[in-house]
C-alpha cells in the first residue's frame, strides 16, 4: 500500500476534542460522510513542488500532533485559512512549472525507488487541484482539519 496522506474536515470544536481524546480523531477520519482530500502517494511530490515554488506549506510537518505516534496532526481553522490562501495564490500551472522528474528521482522523493517521469505530472496536478479545493472549501466554512498519515 505505501505511505499515504489525507486531510479530513472537522469543526474547530471537534479538533479541540480530538486533541483531548485522540481516539476521536480516528473516528472523524474514518467518517466517510465528512469532506476529505486523499492525496494517496502524491503528497511528497506535491511537497517538493510547493518548496520549489516558494510556498510556505508543509503537508507532512505542519500542524500539531494529535496522537503519540504523530500519524495525525491537527490543523486549526487559522492554519486552514492561511493554507487556503497560500494554495489559492499558487495556480496549478505555477506549481507544475517546477516539475523536474530527474530532480525528483535524484532526491528520491517518495515513493522511493520510483523513477519519476512525464506521466507522473498529471497525477500530481490532479491531486494538487483536489488539495486546493479542499482547503478553499474548508476555510470558507471556518473549518479545521485532521491530517492523517498512514503506512
Amino acid at each position: 500500500m505505501g505511505m499515504t496522506l489525507s486531510f479530513t474536515r472537522v469543526t474547530p470544536e471537534e479538533l479541540d476534542r480530538a486533541f483531548e481524546e485522540p481516539d476521536l480523531a480516528e473516528e472523524f477520519v474514518d467518517d466517510e460522510n465528512r469532506p476529505y482530500c486523499f492525496l494517496e502517494k502524491s503528497w511528497a511530490g506535491i511537497g517538493f513542488l510547493l518548496r520549489a515554488a516558494g510556498v510556505d506549506v508543509d503537508l507532512y510537518e505542519d500542524g500539531d500532533p494529535i496522537d503519540e505516534e504523530a500519524t495525525r496532526f491537527g490543523w486549526s481553522g487559522d492554519m486552514v485559512a492561511r493554507t487556503a490562501k497560500a494554495l489559492g495564490a499558487t495556480p496549478v500551472e505555477v506549481l507544475v512549472s517546477h516539475y523536474d522528474p530527474a530532480e525528483l528521482s535524484a532526491e528520491e522523493v517518495y515513493p522511493m525507488r520510483h523513477l519519476w517521469d512525464a506521466d507522473d505530472l498529471d497525477y500530481l496536478r490532479d491531486n494538487y487541484v483536489d488539495l486546493v479545493r479542499f482547503f478553499a472549501e474548508t476555510a470558507a466554512v471556518g473549518g479545521a482539519a485532521i491530517r492523517d498519515f498512514s503506512f
